[in-house]
């Protein structure tokens, strides 16, 4: 009888749930993260990949957006609770640290099909109007769809949430303010819980556990080696106050580990994230989508129906738009009202030149001088003019990429915090005099590449390419390069 009484109180989804992530090893989340990781709006992110084209450069970059969302929240947790244990007069209460875990599940709700191919590239051009639109404004309105359309606002206060002051602190922790303000911007949490905010996502200095579980997954993914050891940092870190406000601070000693962190992102962009043959694949979905984007329609809030460049305004027709878009252009059902066969070929024949292989070609590229945004415009339309002359502007495209330590040309390090073990509670920043004489002198560069959407004009191109970089004083290599 004593037994069918502990049965009877005994709810197996009040337990926490065991997760076996290759990242992380076997990792526990609170009831409440598997109520909201067991959504349809959760659930999409297992459809759109992590690394956008990257998978088609990359064989082993097959993981997404899903696994990478549950790594967050387990990470984010883990750091709340670090310093929830070793400095209990933060006053870090559990429902803290349950809205810091709910923000980092959440912070990538908002990712569009290809990740950042979506917001980065296929937006501006399909919305001009609304070019400036990013995955993060996405995210905080998929998260208020989310906690509407499986009344999960019950569960949250059933859990000990107080609601919506809560909900407030979680969206402005998934989309943090850049500000030094003497005022204090934030509703959520008061000032004196000001190192919340650095946790999920740092405008600070960029160092946040979104950072620490996509440079360990990319890394294993993509089989580059990841020189970071974000346990060692979670195990180091520290609040101290600075100028009355609380940042999260590391020993002196893990300085060095912090530049191998940065220098870590910086490698992963160069070698992987803006590899030449990832840009080539996803120029060509941005264009397969920009092609498709009137001739897909997917029903939305009251059956309203929204084209792909418009579906973000909704987020029950959002909540369909994944990478499975490929697939709807690639396979249309011809029974559907939702396809005009004829307007997606065009679409469909750039997917089917990425399936064969038959990439746009890499044209060569060139280091910029120029940081200013409006120089960099002149001297992509300068560009354009001489190329033109020799290939129709449809068939080339020139992208800048930006290779940086996460903060534009200022060295991350020095908006960042140390403590001493002897002084645990006084917070300085570190002259990278005191560092080492082999850290970097320049933070960030600008490439300019050009790539030619039709083989046959490939060699004038590339010839006038060339000639532009060396009456510009550009560097270029002259030589042939490997195709894609």
């Amino acid at each position: 009888m004593k037994n069918c009484t502990m049965e009877k109180h005994l709810n197996i989804k009040d337990l926490n749930k065991v997760f076996n992530d290759p990242i992380h090893g076997h990792i526990e989340l609170h009831p409440l993260l598997v109520k909201i990781i067991d959504t349809p709006q959760f659930q999409r992110l297992r459809n759109i990949k992590q690394l956008g084209g990257g998978y088609f450069v990359f064989p082993g970059a097959s993981h997404n957006r899903f696994e990478h969302s549950i790594g967050v929240g387990h990470l984010a947790g883990e750091l709340a609770k670090t310093l929830k244990l070793k400095q209990p007069e933060l006053d870090i209460n559990e429902r803290d640290v349950l809205c810091v875990q709910i923000a980092g599940l959440c912070h990538d709700l908002g990712h569009g099909p290809f990740s950042h191919v979506f917001d980065g590239m296929f937006n501006p051009e399909a919305d001009p109007e609304h070019k400036d639109w990013k995955h993060e404004d996405a995210s905080l309105e998929m998260f208020d769809h989310l906690v509407v359309a499986n009344s999960l606002a019950q569960e949250m206060e059933r859990y000990g949430l107080i609601l919506p002051p809560d909900l407030t602190f979680i969206k402005e922790m998934i989309k943090p303010l850049k500000s030094d303000d003497a005022e204090w911007p934030y509703e959520g949490r008061d000032e004196n819980k000001s190192f919340l905010y650095e946790i999920v996502s740092n405008k600070q200095n960029g160092i946040d556990v979104d950072k620490f579980d996509y440079f360990a997954r990319d890394c294993h993914h993509l089989g580059i080696r990841n020189n970071f050891d974000h346990q060692r940092f979670i195990m180091f870190a520290r609040v101290c106050d600075v100028n009355g406000r609380k940042h999260i601070c590391s020993r002196d000693k893990e300085v060095a580990n912090l530049y191998d962190m940065f220098h870590t992102r910086n490698s992963l962009h160069r070698r992987a994230y803006q590899h030449r043959v990832t840009k080539s694949v996803e120029i060509m979905i941005k264009d397969a989508l920009l092609k498709a984007d009137q001739y897909i329609l997917t029903k939305g809030s009251g059956g309203t129906t929204f084209c792909l460049s418009k579906a973000k305004t909704d987020m029950e027709a959002y909540t369909k738009l994944t990478d499975q878009m490929v697939e709807r252009i690639l396979h249309p059902c011809s029974c559907s009202n939702e396809f005009t066969p004829s307007p997606l070929e065009e679409a469909r024949m750039i997917l089917q030149r990425i399936m064969s292989r038959d990439l746009y070609q890499f044209m060569g590229e060139t280091k910029l001088k120029k940081e200013d945004q409006e120089e960099i415009k002149q001297m992509k339309d300068s560009l354009e003019n001489e190329l033109v002359k020799v290939i129709p502007k449809d068939n080339f495209e020139i992208i800048v990429v930006t290779l940086d330590y996460g903060m534009k040309n200022k060295d991350p390090i020095n908006t960042t915090y140390f403590y001493t073990k002897a002084n645990p509670t006084e917070a300085f920043k570190i002259p990278r005099e005191q560092v080492s004489k082999l850290l970097p002198v320049c933070f960030a560069e600008k490439i300019l590449r050009v790539y030619c959407k039709n083989s046959a004009s490939l060699r004038d191109a590339k010839f006038c390419f060339q000639s532009w970089c060396h009456e510009n004083d550009f560097l270029t290599e002259d030589r042939d390069r490997a195709t894609p």
